[in-house]
């Protein structure tokens, strides 16, 4: 799915966004996979102090996650990596 389409998607505020999804959204921001505990995924981002965490439930993202991605990305004036 391009960047965009992508963006739309999640911004919409579908609950069925795919894990898959949520790690390219997490990964067009500037975020990188910093471990795995469990079913955490962890990511980082060197502008950011904050984590962000998903979990493939199911091949499916948690809302709250994807929120909380949304919440960071706002707060920290993040831009769309080309």
């Amino acid at each position: 799915m391009r960047k965009r389409k992508l963006l739309r998607k999640i911004l919409s505020g579908s609950k069925n966004i795919r894990f898959s999804e949520a790690v390219s959204c997490a990964e067009m921001f500037g975020f990188s996979l910093q471990r795995i505990r469990g079913s955490h995924h962890i990511f980082g981002h060197p502008d950011v102090s904050d984590l962000v965490n998903l979990q493939n439930v199911k091949g499916k993202a948690k809302p709250y996650q994807i929120k909380q991605l949304l919440d960071i990305i706002e707060r920290y004036n993040l831009q769309l990596e080309e």
